[in-house]
């Protein structure tokens, strides 16, 4: 499963939701009829549940949605908190150099040198651009936070399993 975002609040009486997602064009997402929601990030597939997407809306700088089995606040509240995904083969294509999250965790980091400066253990949204958070064994799991915009990152090779940046090793 492929973990999106997660929902934050009850919206209204109606059992809608607000979303936070976790990457860009959240919007895309009203292409699935179905999506999966578990209370725990990185639970195994089998625990995702299924819910029927009824209407989904752009709110702010997330989402408000609601689901055929949550007829109600009460039902919204219920699943507070719960994480939203989707298996990769219900997820839209991503755009050339456009990237899910959960594609980029777990690939190596190396600097134009050729130093491997760590493994990304996550992403960071800060509103002007999305921060990989690189986990650096080396430096008894030191961190390194490396913007994901293409004056840094300079090459994806998801075949590979590795990224290529302009980073310095001790910065």
């Amino acid at each position: 499963m492929i973990v999106l975002g997660r929902i934050v609040a009850p919206f209204g009486v109606q059992g809608w939701v607000k979303i936070h997602p976790f990457g860009d064009d959240p919007v895309e997402w009203r292409k699935m009829p179905q999506w999966w929601l578990c209370a725990e990030d990185g639970a195994p597939a089998e625990r995702w549940k299924p819910y029927t997407l009824k209407a989904c809306r752009a709110h702010g700088k997330g989402l408000v949605a609601a689901f055929g089995e949550v007829p109600d606040r009460n039902a919204a509240e219920a699943i507070d908190g719960w994480y939203i995904g989707a298996p990769r083969e219900a997820l839209p294509k991503p755009a050339e150099d456009e990237y899910y999250w959960g594609d980029l965790v777990g690939l190596e980091v190396f600097n134009e040198a050729g130093t491997r400066l760590g493994v990304v253990d996550g992403l960071l949204s800060t509103g002007a651009h999305d921060v990989l958070q690189v986990k650096d064994e080396a430096q008894d799991g030191g961190e390194r936070l490396i913007p994901f915009v293409a004056a840094y990152v300079l090459d994806v090779d998801l075949a590979a399993r590795r990224i290529r940046v302009a980073w310095g090793e001790d910065w």
